[in-house]
């Protein structure tokens, strides 16, 4: 890894050095020919030069710069190059860092805002130089850059690793590594886990500064258009701390979340054990506890005869029960088993307890305020129970419990922290140094071709900015396990998440602070509905059939030509 990085480097240094003494094309039309002193030949080839001698400015005094078609396609290439290494780098730094100070702050503020960082830097200097003029006409490329991103990771790499993590699906879960099925739409897919569901919908509600903003166009409103801006901007700030502080408190509310889950599924398999071990039924005709036979498996858990059930008779019983399908820590598990039952609080159960323990875990299994006596005490209790057993297990399953992994620790703690701030900074410094020619590169390729920097932006830097989370995405979704599928589509929410509220965060402020006029109604048209359906089929679903990647591949393209007929034909912008 240490050699394939260095040999990167390496190669970036080489490319930065032959662009900074490269000689490109020249910035004058071909030579001229003069013929009776009076006529002048035409450019030789249009994409070797423009029509018309145009004067470039060298970003920095000495990176170069062209007005011709191949030498500002070659500087796009090089810059975008180098912004996918700053990409790398953070990204491989940020990881690094995870390992050694796990989860919580690093995971939930560091890890999202140096993934956006890329994005936020080509935003930025897209319209903080020049006049108010240039910015207005540069900040296109960042919006662009804006919109593609989004609509590329919720379209084009999700639909892939749809494609690349498909399982068997079997009772409406996708089965970890087994692919049998073929291209099956419905037969095969991937299933993430739940929390996969609410980043999906907390993208969705990152939408919000968008609509915010857009509203004095949708009112067909001049006057409150600066305003909009600046509540807009107040409310995307707003969110992005939420959602920080949200990230960095999530691995507390998964294992609370979690441990609960274990709890029900523990009183769901004991439930079952006693009522297939009971002689009678748990609860008479009444629907009340049946004392009787309630007594009896009272006396077979209590070993001691004490009248009494402790801890360790508890967890007896629970080891003999044999939960093999969770991670159970059988322990913790007869202490809240204890605590549910124990109302005296004097650290045992007596026959009483029992039975009203009994009775209120059947209240919640069976549902009994919702259900006749008849139903609960007839011969479809055991059925009711095994439903509710499945149900808990499901739910556990969904959850996403990973703690029987084993956590291997990082040997070299100090070199390790070390490598990944150096990561972190050569990332930031690449991406600070080079977001600017890359957009002047874009801008004077757009003026060359006549082709609009939005669309350059929008299709050709999202790969530069955002390769590495999706090559990353890809090969977590490969992996053909739960595990892989929630990380990958947690990181794609959380990716386009960061782009609705840091990235537009940026936007927002420049447009703001230097009086450009918002006018971007087809482009933010295009992120809401992309971000509405992707975010919508996120979260009423934990399992996505292979037919779902249809509807993301056919997003991009309908994204594309949504904005050239809106923009070109009825003249939105």
């Amino acid at each position: 890894m240490a050699d394939k990085q260095s040999l990167t480097l390496a190669f970036s240094l080489i490319l930065l050095l032959s662009l900074s003494s490269a000689r490109l094309l020249p910035n004058t039309t071909a030579v001229d020919l003069i013929s009776d002193g009076s006529t002048q030949s035409q450019p030789l080839l249009r994409l070797y030069a423009t029509s018309e001698a145009k004067e470039c400015e060298e970003t920095y005094g000495f990176l170069p710069c062209t007005t011709t078609v191949l030498g500002n396609l070659f500087l796009i290439l090089g810059y975008g190059y180098l912004m996918f290494l700053a990409a790398t780098y953070l990204s491989a730094g940020s990881e690094l860092l995870l390992e050694i100070l796990g989860p919580g702050i690093v995971g939930g503020l560091f890890l999202p805002v140096l993934g956006a960082l890329p994005d936020a830097m080509l935003i930025l200097v897209s319209g903080i130089s020049g006049t108010v003029e240039t910015a207005q006409v540069q900040v296109s490329v960042g919006m662009g850059l804006l919109a593609g991103s989004t609509v590329m990771l919720l379209t084009v790499i999700w639909g892939t690793c749809v494609v690349v993590g498909k399982c068997d699906i079997e009772d409406s879960v996708a089965i970890d590594g087994k692919d049998t099925r073929g291209l099956s739409l419905t037969g095969s897919g991937v299933t993430a886990d739940i929390w996969t569901s609410y980043a999906a919908m907390i993208m969705a509600v990152s939408i919000l500064p968008f609509l915010v903003v857009q509203l004095p166009q949708v009112l067909h409103s001049t006057s409150g258009r600066h305003l909009a801006v600046l509540i807009a901007l107040v409310i995307s700030v707003s969110l992005l701390i939420s959602y920080c502080l949200y990230q960095v408190f999530q691995p507390w509310i998964q294992r609370r979340r979690i441990d609960y889950a274990k709890h029900k599924h523990v009183i769901s398999g004991v439930l079952k054990h006693l009522k297939m071990r009971a002689l009678g039924r748990l609860l008479n005709e009444r629907g009340e506890p049946n004392r009787e036979v309630i007594e009896k498996l009272f006396m077979a858990i209590d070993t001691d005869h004490d009248n009494f059930l402790s801890a360790s008779e508890l967890r007896a019983l629970i080891l003999g029960i044999r939960f093999d399908e969770i991670n159970l820590n059988e322990d913790d598990a007869s202490a809240k088993l204890l605590k549910d039952f124990d109302s005296t609080l004097d650290e045992k159960i007596d026959l009483d307890e029992f039975i009203c323990g009994i009775k209120n875990w059947l209240d919640e299994a069976m549902g009994l305020r919702d259900s006749s006596p008849q139903d609960t005490a007839g011969g479809e209790t055991i059925k009711h129970l095994t439903r509710y057993h499945e149900q808990t297990k499901r739910e556990h399953f969904l959850l996403g419990d990973q703690s029987d992994e084993v956590v291997e620790g990082v040997e070299n703690p100090q070199w390790t922290t070390i490598k990944a701030v150096l990561l972190l900074l050569l990332g930031a410094v690449i991406a600070a140094a080079f977001a600017d020619p890359l957009v002047d590169a874009v801008d004077n390729f757009s003026s060359a071709t006549s082709i609009p920097s939005f669309f350059i932006s929008f299709i050709a830097l999202p790969f530069a900015t955002n390769s590495s989370e999706a090559v990353s995405a890809i090969i977590f979704a490969s992996r053909k396990k739960l595990r892989s599928a929630s990380l990958t589509f947690s990181e794609l929410y959380g990716a386009v998440t960061m782009n609705n509220i840091l990235c537009l965060s940026v936007f927002l402020a420049l447009v703001y602070v230097r009086g450009l006029v918002w006018d971007f109604s087809s482009e933010v048209l295009v992120i809401l509905i992309v971000c509405i359906v992707m975010g919508a089929l996120g979260s009423v679903r934990t399992t996505f059939p292979l037919w779902t990647s249809s509807i993301a591949f056919l997003l991009y393209p309908f994204s594309l030509a949504l904005v050239y007929v809106l923009d070109y034909m009825f003249g939105w912008s």
